[in-house]
Formats: structure tokens, sequence, C-alpha cells
């Protein structure tokens, strides 16, 4: 007897700028043709990838242009947007959540809502502290710092409660699937992100330089990457902006370029050419995943990085990189000491990318959504 098909509907927290939360909802989109993706806001001209599939905004995408672009100071008002949708068509719900997803509610006993969780949201939980120092909102930190206290405990509250009502979570790494179970007091199963391997070809020889790229955000550490790469006098190639960019370059030593712009010298082209020639990446923040490494893995360069987070799904220590205990110059300096005296074999590096391929992440996804179909 075939399996029933079952409807699915795709939540994304928003969709205004593209990174790996939004290259996994592509992958839901690839294992789940036809699904509807519902998100609070969206930006198609910053997200030429979604252009042909069927994506459904709520109300806060009519908010008049100054307020539609300050959407993240309004996380109420998405818990409300999300609550408001109506899904009722829907067996499985997939909500994919680093936010507010995770507020959509069943109208049905028979629905099933299955949450997949980037991190339980950072700024109420792991990381308060670090957000609550430098927000990342530039001349309006401090209005943000101030209305912190007042606003985080109900949202936490929210949060909380939205997370009782999910099914079934997915967290995309280890230290993810421990959050979740700290911070929301349930279970998860791992699957990891889908990451295009096939997209890098390695260089049998590697260039001199290292990389690093992102969104250039205090808890991401460029900082010490780009200190510890000036004292060793280490050629870096450093891709993406942020609004630490300018304290970065004011630090940087004359071995150290810089790549901004996302559509011309920091294009993924680009980003994808240097790490197919790159002697190593760097990273020093902590991440719930981090695509990017198994990228670098995947075109042959091994990873320099913080020992912590998802970092420790993918990096081997001394085997396909080297893990870095403290967040310190210091600390990162010795590693790319040790890194420059072993030979990582390229095709070991590349063998290990393959365990975060796409068509396992979709392959698994399909399993979770077919072992939990209702059938009454």
């Amino acid at each position: 007897m075939a399996q029933r098909v079952p409807k699915v509907a795709i939540v994304h927290d928003w969709l205004t700028n593209m990174g790996g939360a939004e290259n996994v909802v592509l992958a839901l989109a690839e294992a789940f043709p036809g699904a509807p993706i519902y998100t609070s806001q969206y930006d198609p001209e910053k997200m030429p990838a979604f252009k042909k599939l069927d994506v459904r905004t709520t109300y806060l995408q009519d908010l008049p242009g100054p307020l539609k672009k300050m959407h993240k100071f309004f996380p109420m008002l998405r818990v409300r947007a999300f609550q408001n949708l109506d899904l009722s068509d829907f067996d499985i719900i997939i909500s994919s959540s680093s936010a507010e997803s995770k507020q959509v509610r069943k109208s049905r006993p028979d629905q099933v809502h299955i949450c997949y969780c980037h991190t339980p949201i950072r700024y109420y939980w792991s990381h308060y502290d670090e957000y609550k120092k430098d927000p990342g909102f530039g001349k309006l930190n401090w209005l943000v710092r101030l209305a912190m206290p007042f606003f985080v405990p109900a949202l936490k509250k929210a949060d909380y409660e939205a997370a009782q009502s999910v099914d079934i979570f997915v967290a995309n790494s280890e230290a993810v699937r421990a959050r979740i179970k700290k911070y929301y007091k349930r279970s998860a199963t791992v699957i990891h992100p889908p990451v295009d391997i096939d997209r890098f070809t390695p260089s049998r020889k590697r260039a001199d330089y290292y990389v690093t790229s992102g969104r250039q955000v205090p808890y991401k550490r460029y900082d010490l990457v780009v200190t510890a790469c000036t004292k060793l006098n280490i050629p870096l190639k450093v891709y993406g902006n942020g609004s630490q960019h300018s304290a970065l370059v004011a630090q940087a030593g004359p071995t150290i370029e810089f790549f901004t712009d996302r559509f011309g010298d920091a294009s993924d082209k680009n980003l994808e050419k240097a790490l197919n020639s790159a002697k190593g990446w760097i990273y020093a923040g902590e991440e719930d995943f981090g695509i990017v490494q198994v990228e670098a893995l995947a075109a042959g360069a091994p990873v320099i990085t913080y020992g912590k987070g998802g970092a420790l799904d993918i990096v081997q220590d001394g085997e396909s990189g080297i893990l870095f205990a403290k967040q310190s110059v210091d600390s990162l300096i010795n590693a790319l000491k040790q890194a420059q005296t072993i030979d990582f074999m390229q095709a070991n590096l590349r063998r290990k990318s393959k365990r975060f391929e796409k068509s396992l992440f979709i392959s698994k996804m399909r399993r979770i959504v077919q072992t939990n179909i209702k059938t009454s």
C-alpha cells in the first residue's frame, strides 16, 4: 500500500537576506515540491533563488517602507503574525526557526508541526549577555540595551510556550540539540543542514593565504582573526561586511585584504574561487552549525576554528583542522602555528565534507515527515 502524500507548508522567520537558514528553506522546498513558503517579510530583489517558488507573506509585508526595513525591532508583531496564519489546509507544518516562525498554530488535531531549529532564539536564551553588550543596531544600540530587560522576559515566555506546542524538534547540530533540551525542555533529532559541496573544485597547488568570511558583527569575533594574522604577518582574505567592518580595517596590517561587495568582489563565486586555493579557513566565533566550515573542507582547505558549537560536528582536531579552546588572540595564534606543521590531505578533507550533502538532508527530512503522518 502506497504511503499517503501529505500536504506540506514551510514557514520561515523572514526572507530578506540570504544565509545558511535560507538555503535550508530552499532544500526543504526541493524535498517537498509545491509546498508554499510562509514568511513574515520577503524581499524578492535580495532573494532571487526564491523567484519561482510560492512565497506567501504576513501582514507585516505591507508595513510602510521605513518600518518594513526595521522589522527586527518588532518581535512581538512577528509572534502575532505567525500565530494568525491560517494553515488549516496542511497536514504537515515545517517551521525553519531561529526566531518566531515556530509560533504558528495548528488548527486540526491531525496536523503535525515539525520545527527545524537553527537555534533557540539567541538573544533571549544562549547569548543574551553578548547581545546586550552590542545588539548590532549601530547608533540605536543604546535604545535596544535599555529596552531589552523590559521586553525580553515576555518574549522568552512566548517563545517557550510556542516550543511546547511543537510536535517534533529537529536540531541542526549537537550544540543546538543541547540548547533545545536546556531551554525548551524538549528532545530533538539532529539533521545537519544541506551544503552544496559540488560547487567546489579543490586546487592541487595551495596558495599561501587564509580566508575568513561572513557578516562582520561583534559575536563572530573577526577582530581576533584579523589581529592574529596581522601579528603573524599571514596573508588573509576577508570576505563580507557588517557593523564591525570599519574597526576591522583600522586594526588590520598590510597582509590583510578586504572584499565587501556581495555582488562583486565578495560574491559567492569569488569566495568559492578563493577557498579552492586557500591554505586554510579561519573563524573565531561560535556558530550554531557553520556551513562555510563544511564548504572550506569541500574546497580542500583545513578549518582553524573555535572549538565550540557546531564546529564540533564538523572538524576533527588535527585531522580536518585545528580547534582552539579560548576566544583569544594567543589561542588562535597557537592554533595557526600548529596548523602550519600539519600536512592536511585534500582528499580526506573533501571526503569528510560529503557527510553534509544536500541529498542526505532531503532524504532524512522526507523520512521524518513520512514517519509522522497521522492517519486518523
